[in-house]
């Protein structure tokens, strides 16, 4: 990219993937250019559809796409045994096993599609047969991209609809029961199964999104963000850290992943945190609650943002606004940390090469043009299917303005096929999904649990203004359990259709049931004992896996309460900027200096006077906790214990009794 760009000599690692996904194969040869051409023509229709919606219905679209893309999962995804490097004769059968059983809802021998539909809860035998054998499909293609969890998940609701029948008639969750048929029909041939609104997000918006990440880190913008990052922070002695911050932030616009963005940012600014004296640990927790943010930030949130979407029948404009607070509270939360650990760690600054950002900026800063470029059309109206089309579009024109990145015919093959790749553990993920809503859906199970969660809760206090409290704690420790194990969107989904109801039931909002439900589904990416960004920073910093784990959690700590002050109180739903100025503006301010509160107990130091002692960090956590609840009697109580803490660390400075550990006297180098 020339001169002006010389602060990363190599390209960071790709990141057109998603957090849903397992490392696939590295294909080479004709079979790498034969997956690639196939994916190719899936981007195609995708872009067709946008502009040329097949007359057939949305549905129709649907069987295609998956029949365009499951059967890639197979070539591209190693079961778990024999070559890892090329698809065996086993993938090679079931990709074609797939195709055929994907298409089956066309056979023209069969009465076509029409007939098909037309057959709705009236399966015949070669119905139910093709039906299974896609279940069994789905299933295994959702094994090799994530794992073992999800299909456990699945499977067990597939035997609650099977079995269902059999519980005793008096429990609340026991049913009619499903015979196998009819759990068939449910999945192949309505619209809360394989094809419902989780694939059709995936097949709409995922992909393109996936495919504009790949246009621009294709076109250089991924090398430019981690530059500009460098560039801007270079005199610092927070240099290091908060280039690895501002980087995340940056470089999760093109990956929309908080594993992939964890990665490719730390492989970059881990050399530069190991100078700084960052330990592996420590550099690890904040690269992957950086990258996490990755999934949290406008303009392209994660995969289960278009699902919130979709499922409150809201524009993704509207997604994005209601993410603006929480995010700023997140990357504050993260560089107060980062600052702290600059004076507990003693960590120095750094030579860097002086290029300046301003030059970046003025020759590379063409970028962000196409982001601002979405968030403006879809301001004017304009559907998010055809603002990110023409953001890409855009893009890539932009991609001539350096020689070095021009997106000729390869290249924009390279990117189109890289985004269909890109989203295929997601479409798994998303088919697999359709198994959980369609059992919930025809057993009533989601409304039952979501009864019993509530109930629980009343058993212990009639208290409505505890009910919904105990309810919203033991919400947010289901779905972080439910995170461990599924991956974020699957989270999202399960948890919606479960704990989506009880809270809606309390008399809260479905914009803030949604976006409460979001955050701790992707908060899961930071949560031990799985914790993926953190297990990918540690790969990087070589640190262990789990202290690695527990500092990711320290930096992330504001994210995991603030969703609790969307759903407690009438004014939390401020910070999704839903009420007037005047309150959202207090309500955020309130909630900065909880942050603050929580970095203080977090980090144990107070700015401008220097370590917190015991006892001033639990004032600053409790002062952050009353802060959240953003009312003005406990508002006053936070503000008055925040300065408690100041003073009693004001004292501990004074009296001369400093933790060794905890303490920095020395000048910056």
């Amino acid at each position: 990219m020339g001169d002006s760009r010389s602060l990363v000599t190599e390209h960071p690692p790709a990141v057109h993937y998603d957090d849903e996904e397992r490392p696939a194969r590295e294909l080479t040869g004709r079979v790498a250019l034969g997956v690639a051409a196939v994916a190719f023509l899936v981007a195609l229709l995708v872009l067709w559809e946008v502009f040329r919606p097949l007359a057939q219905g949305s549905q129709f679209y649907l069987i295609i796409f998956l029949a365009g893309t499951l059967p890639l999962v197979f070539l591209s995804y190693h079961p778990g045994f024999g070559s890892k490097d090329r698809p065996t004769i086993l993938d090679w059968s079931l990709a074609v096993l797939a195709l055929i059983v994907c298409l089956y809802p066309l056979n023209p021998f069969n009465g076509g599609y029409d007939g098909f539909l037309n057959r709705q809860g009236l399966l015949e035998t070669d119905d139910i047969v093709a039906g299974a054998i896609l279940l069994l499909l789905v299933v295994e293609a959702c094994r090799r991209t994530t794992g073992w969890a999800l299909p456990i998940v699945c499977a067990a609701f597939l035997a609650y609809g099977y079995y269902g029948g059999l519980l005793p008639q008096n429990w609340p969750i026991a049913h009619v029961g499903l015979d196998f048929g009819q759990i068939v029909d449910a999945l192949f041939n309505s619209g809360s199964g394989f094809y419902g609104t989780p694939l059709d997000v995936a097949a709409t918006y995922i992909v393109l999104f996936t495919i504009y990440g790949a246009v621009l880190d294709i076109s250089g913008a991924s090398r430019f963000f981690v530059d500009l990052s460098v560039a801007a922070f270079r005199k610092s002695r927070s240099a290091a850290g908060r280039t690895a911050v501002a980087a995340g932030f940056l470089l999760g616009t093109v990956s929309g992943s908080g594993t992939a963005t964890a990665v490719s940012v730390g492989a970059v600014t881990w050399p530069m945190l190991k100078r700084a004296g960052y330990p592996p640990e420590q550099a690890g927790g904040m690269l992957a609650a950086a990258g996490v943010g990755a999934i949290l930030s406008p303009p392209t949130l994660g995969a289960a943002a278009f699902i919130v979407a979709e499922y409150l029948d809201v524009s993704y404009l509207t997604v994005l606004g209601w993410a603006m607070i929480p995010t700023v509270l997140y990357y504050l939360g993260i560089l107060l940390a980062v600052e702290i650990d600059v004076r507990r760690f003693n960590v120095k600054a750094l030579d860097v090469p002086q290029t300046s950002a301003r030059r970046l900026l003025l020759r590379f800063g063409y970028h962000f043009s196409s982001l601002i470029l979405i968030v403006v059309l879809l301001a004017l109206g304009i559907s998010a299917t055809r603002a990110v089309v023409y953001a890409t579009v855009f893009a890539a024109a932009l991609s001539f303005l350096d020689r070095r990145n021009w997106l000729t015919p390869r290249r924009l093959f390279q990117a189109l096929s890289a985004g269909v790749r890109g989203v295929l553990p997601v479409a798994a993920v998303c088919a697999a999904a359709g198994i959980i809503t369609a059992t919930t859906t025809k057993t009533g199970l989601g409304a039952q649990l979501a009864s019993l969660l509530v109930s629980g809760a009343r058993a212990v206090t009639d208290n409505p203004t505890a009910v919904l409290a105990l309810t919203v704690v033991l919400a947010a420790i289901a779905l972080a359990i439910l995170g461990l194990a599924v991956p974020v969107t699957a989270s999202f989904i399960i948890g919606w259709v479960i704990i989506g109801p009880a809270l809606l039931g309390l008399g809260v909002s479905p914009a803030a049931a949604a976006m409460f439900v979001f955050y701790y589904s992707v908060l899961s990416e930071v949560t031990p004992p799985t914790a993926l960004a953190a297990v990918g920073a540690s790969a990087i910093t070589g640190g262990r896996t789990v202290p690695t784990m527990w500092q990711a959690l320290k930096y992330a700590l504001p994210a995991f309460l603030a969703p609790i002050a969307f759903v407690l109180t009438g004014p939390g739903e401020y910070l999704l900027a839903r009420g007037p100025f005047l309150g959202i503006v207090w309500t955020t301010l309130a909630a900065m200096l909880a942050v603050f509160g929580l970095a203080v107990a977090t980090g144990g130091w107070i700015f401008g006077i220097g370590p917190a002692p015991l006892a001033a960090r639990i004032l600053g956590g409790l002062a952050g906790l009353l802060l959240l609840y953003l009312a003005p009697t406990t508002i006053a109580a936070g503000v008055i214990a925040l300065a408690v803490a100041a003073g009693l660390a004001y004292l501990h400075k004074r009296t001369g009794s400093h933790e060794t550990a905890q303490s920095y006297d020395g000048p910056t180098s």
